[in-house]
Formats: C-alpha cells, structure tokens, sequence
C-alpha cells in the first residue's frame, strides 16, 4: 500500500520569533529559512508583512526557495471590506507562496476579544480567503483557540473551520493556542472534525503549556490530520510550541507512523537534524539542551556499566534508534558509576587501543573514581579524559612545562575619575630549552590567564592560533569560604570542533589553570604536534 503523504510547516520565523529573549534580523531570518528548505521541510512561514520592519522587508521580494514561503496574518477587519484593510492589503501585496489567516473560531473570544458578532467572524473568514485565492496564493487558516472553543460550542468552531474550507482553502489548522488540550481530547475532536473536512485538508498547531505538544501533534495525525505545525527546538511564546525537531524523526524511525506516512526530509537529510538544532542554537548565542530527545548530546550517553557492558554487545538494548540517523553519536559516560566497558568504549572512540585484561585499564577506572570523589566531573570533560587515559598509558608529550604563573587584580581609578577593576597574568613557559615570558592584560584574570598561556607557545603556537575558549562554568562544591570549586571550560577550534576540560582546586585560578592547561594539550594532540 502507497504511503500517505504528511506535510511539515515550520513557524520558527514566526511564531518561534515570540519566544522571550529571541530577536531575528533579517540575516537570521534567511538563513534558518534556506536551513529549513534544505532539510526539506514543506511550509516556512516567514512572518507577519507590515507588523514590523524585519518582517516587511523579508516579503519584499522572492526568495530561491523549494519550499512553500508563507506570510502569516489575520483574516479582514470586522467591519471592513477587504479592499479597504491595510493589514491585509499587506499580506496580498507580500511575495509569498501562500497566505496563513489567523481567526477566531471560540465563539467567546469572537464576542470579547473581538467584539463582533458570530456571523461577522465567519464572512471576515470567507472573504479573505476569496481575496488571496483570487490573488492565485495557496491559502491556509489558522483556527485560533479552536480545541478551546469547539468544547465550548462544537457547532461555531467547526462552522469557522468549514467556511474557510468551503471557500478553497488549502489547509484548515486546528490551533490549541492555550495549549491546555490533552492527547485524548485532540485525538477525539480532530477525528470529529475530519468528518465534516477531509483529513488531508487538516492541520494541527499545538503549544506546549503542558508539555504535551508532540503528543497532541501526533495524536491528531492519528485521527487524521495530515499537515504538522511547529519550530525548531520548541521555540514558542511562553512554554514553546510544537518541537519539529523531536517530531520529524518520530515520524521517520517509528514504525507507526513510517509504514504509514512519507514526509519530505529524506533519510539523508534525516542525518543532519542534529547539526540544524544546533546551529540555530548556535545563531541565537545559547547553548543546545544536552537533554534533548533524538539530538542532545545525552540524548544516546550512559552512564550506568551494567547499561554500557549491554551497549557495547549491541546498542539496541538501550538505544530506541540508532544516534547516527540523525546525526547524533553515542557517549559511553566515563564516571564514578561506570564500570570496564564505558572506559574500554571510550578508549575505542578517542583511539586508544587497550586490551580488556590490561591493569591499567582497572587503574585508569580506579583513578577517575577517586577524582570524581573528590570534584572531577570527566561525563561532561571528554578531553580532559583523554588525557587522564593517555597519561596513565604513558601517551602524553611533554609539549612545555609551565614554571610559574602570577594572577594579580588590580582595583584603581582610571583617568577619567572611574572604578575599574584590572586583570593581569603573567606565565613563563619553558618550551624545548627556550624559557618564555608573557604577560597579558584581560577582561578578568581567569581570560588574563588564557591569554597569557596562549600567547607564546614557541614551534607549537601555529597549532592554537584557532583556539577558543567558548564557555566557562564555575560550580562551587561545598559551602563556605573555604569551598572547593569545579570549573568547565568549552573550547574550540578553527575547524568548529569542540571539547571540555575540567579543574577542581579549592582556588578558582588553579582550578582555571588545570582546565586551560589541558585544553591547549589536546589541542596539540589533536592537531599533530610533535615534540
């Protein structure tokens, strides 16, 4: 039997934009869209033409793009005729693919919110969408506060959903706008409207106020709805909308649905989902969710040995699907719960070949248990493992030897009558036979301090010219003033690959220290240095 065909509509640009601290430009805007059709997404609605400058000038003129482009905005003015709306003179005049209206279809929210009659609402409806198809545009209705409302009075939301439908609209979407719905009650009311509509003609729009989004996206898939709405990694106003990222793989890798349905995202583009999650993350300038269904980076990590130990026979006794399908990779946690297998695993993975007998290898266990003891956290500092490993198999160089370092703050008045606070570090490095000095000022000592160490490396500066610290992470680990202090740093190179590195020292500069140190080591390694 054919497979039915599901379609993707994405809001990021849109609804996602109304996420709190979230701000497209217009560069951002064009680079998640040509992101989104490249993943093979079906709809990207780019925004709302004459809401704002950003969203004007993006439907100023076409875009290169296979998806469909849709400009979203509210159906005509109770009042007005529809050649006298500037709001939707607007969107008529946008160079879109296709027009999403937004209308009421709670009877409550006509009344109140509105304030207009039922029947003005439903010609509001079907005039505009007359007036975009006569304009040759694919139309689309957003049924605001439709589950809301359709319990409230099942017989005007669903006569709200049929007036655009009967007029030609592509798409009638079914919004939970409160996102209060639950799976059963979207399932049993959309199966209830497919009845009067055909299911492919039906969409879903859920938010997730009780995190039940993709369940309600599903649950109205199975009750027939064939287009989804959402964003990518969630982004919504309040509580988010309807995770695309966690949805497009379900569909894809769970039988239920993929000997069911085809979507547009091939199984090769399938592979890049993870790399498109984070480089949005990496566009809005905030760290990816580690615990992110399908692409976070604990999404396929253990930590339990009995767990790793069956892992290691076959990944399926405790991956639900195989990380590479959507470009995710598997960690083996090394810490103090784990057991031979993790550390053999991830010797395995950062290419060191230990056979499973070797004593080292219980050393090795020995040693991470009795440093997580007392503050290392090596599951969430990779390098810093690799190095811990390397040295107990006798694999580290000695690149140079930091003799001595001095951190030193300086609080003074500047010259135009300010406090001001002034960090310098200086570090002398002996590499070879050659001793070196450097002094640096910075923005705070612990960034004195990486500059100074990476200022002159001698023959091994050209392998950390790339270098970046690109997050750092305090965590105090008992109380007082006296506390022990863990500090993560996130590095990364010319090539965007990225690592971490841990220190633990009742002084933050030490603990810094240790961290930056192992950094630029592995760096050195990964690069090819040689002594």
């Amino acid at each position: 039997m054919p497979r039915e065909r599901l379609y993707l509509f994405d809001t990021t640009l849109r609804d996602g934009a109304q996420t709190n601290g979230v701000d497209f430009t217009l560069h951002d805007k064009l680079t998640i869209a040509r992101m989104l059709d490249e993943l093979g997404v079906d709809y990207v609605e780019g925004g709302y033409p004459g809401a704002n400058p950003t969203d004007t000038e993006f439907f100023s003129k076409k875009h290169d793009l296979k998806t469909t482009f849709t400009a979203f905005g509210m159906t005509r003015r109770p009042g007005r005729s529809t050649s006298n709306d500037p709001g939707l003179a607007a969107l008529l005049q946008a160079k879109a693919d296709a027009i999403c209206f937004v209308a009421k279809s709670w009877d409550y929210h006509v009344r109140v919110a509105l304030e207009t009659t039922e029947e003005e609402n439903l010609a509001s409806i079907r005039d505009s969408v007359r007036a975009a198809k006569a304009k040759g545009r694919e139309v689309l209705l957003d049924c605001e506060h439709f589950f809301d409302g359709y319990k409230a009075n099942p017989k005007y939301a669903l006569a709200c959903a049929k007036a655009a439908y009967d007029e030609g609209a592509r798409w009638v979407v079914l919004c939970d706008t409160n996102g209060g719905a639950l799976p059963h009650e979207v399932e049993k009311i959309v199966g209830e409207v497919v009845k009067h509509i055909p299911g492919d003609h039906v969409g879903i729009h859920a938010h997730n106020d009780t995190e039940q989004a993709v369940a309600n996206s599903l649950a109205a898939v199975r009750a027939g709805a064939r287009q989804i709405q959402g964003t990518l990694n969630g982004l919504g106003e309040r509580c988010g909308n309807a995770n695309l990222v966690s949805i497009i793989p379900t569909l894809k890798l769970k039988p239920e649905y993929a000997e069911r349905f085809e979507i547009g995202v091939s199984e090769e583009k399938l592979k890049d989902l993870a790399h498109v999650s984070h480089a949005l993350d990496e566009l809005l300038n905030r760290a990816p969710n580690r615990h992110a269904p399908y692409v976070g980076e604990s999404a396929f990590a253990t930590k339990a040995g009995i767990h790793a130990s069956a892992i290691v026979k076959d990944p399926a006794t405790y991956e639900h699907v195989p990380p590479e399908s959507v470009g995710n990779r598997r960690k083996l946690l090394v810490s103090d719960q784990s057991g031979r297998a993790n550390v053999l695993a991830e010797l395995e993975r950062i290419g060191i070949k230990a056979d499973k007998d070797d004593p080292r290898v219980g050393r090795l266990l020995d040693e991470v248990k009795n440093r997580e003891a007392i503050g290392y956290a090596y599951e969430a500092a990779d390098a810093s493992f690799d190095l811990l490993a390397r040295r107990i198999l006798g694999k580290v160089p000695d690149f140079f030897t930091v003799e001595q370092f001095d951190v030193h703050v300086e609080h003074r008045i500047n010259a135009r009558g300010e406090h001001v606070a002034v960090s310098k570090a200086m570090v002398k490095v002996k590499v070879g036979d050659q001793m070196r000095i450097s002094e640096v000022e910075g923005n705070g000592p612990v960034n004195a301090l990486d500059l100074a160490l990476r200022k002159d490396l001698g023959k091994y500066q050209k392998y950390i010219e790339g270098l970046q610290l690109t997050d750092y992470r305090v965590r105090i680990l008992n109380g007082g003033t006296e506390a022990v202090t863990r500090v993560l740093i996130e590095s990364q190179d010319e090539n965007g690959d990225s690592w971490s590195t841990v220190g633990v020292s009742p002084n933050i500069i030490d603990a810094s220290f240790q961290a930056l140190m192992d950094s630029i080591i592995y760096k050195l390694i990964k690069s090819g240095a040689k002594v």
